[in-house]
């Protein structure tokens, strides 16, 4: 049996429900991002119970196929940025088709037509959250960011997070020096 969860974005979100199907008693559950595949058939009451459990936590369970499919592809896309050590070569369209076995217009349009805003916008907020990160924690250059992230040049990835955020990388990069010089001043 396989179980989708909205919202479940991190390894935070993956322990959290581990630890609830645990609570529970249910054995052998496989814990991904977004799905939760139990081997075993669960009871409507357990279900319920793990349904309520996942409000509290602020996850909720998928159960339309329209909500379903849109949550793999955030779910996709938010593995492929954040957690993967290179992004594909080929381009998000032939990635997502591949990965979930949709055609892309298809995948494209049902979740324009649900949150109202692109899988192209979606990727791009979602890697200027990464070049925050990067920068926050001073990892990469923004060469090297660039380049991981598979940006053109560094222009185009400037433009992109000014575009997004209102700031310059480097005025971004200065308010943490900042902030971290005002809390050794504390």
């Amino acid at each position: 049996m396989r179980i989708y969860i909205k919202y479940m974005v991190s390894l935070r979100c993956k322990m959290m429900v581990q630890e609830e199907i645990e609570k529970l008693g249910i054995l052998h559950a496989v814990v991904q991002l977004g799905t939760v595949d139990i081997p075993e058939a669960v009871s409507n009451e357990k279900l319920e119970i793990f349904r309520q459990r996942l409000t509290i936590l602020g996850l909720e369970l998928l159960d339309d196929k329209k909500s379903i499919l849109i949550e793999k592809i955030k779910n996709t896309i938010t593995e492929m940025i954040h957690n993967a050590d290179e992004q594909p070569k080929e381009n998000f369209s032939e990635y997502l088709s591949e990965k979930l076995e949709y055609d892309y217009t298809y995948l494209s349009n049902v979740f324009s037509e649900v949150n109202g805003y692109t899988i192209q916008n979606f990727i791009i907020l979602n890697k200027i959250e990464k070049v925050k990160e990067l920068l926050l924690y001073n990892e990469l250059n923004m060469t090297e960011i660039a380049y991981k992230l598979n940006y053109s040049s560094v222009g185009h990835l400037s433009y992109q997070f000014k575009k997004i955020t209102g700031l310059a990388p480097s005025f971004y990069k200065q308010l943490k020096h900042k902030r971290q010089k005002n809390l050794e001043d504390l």
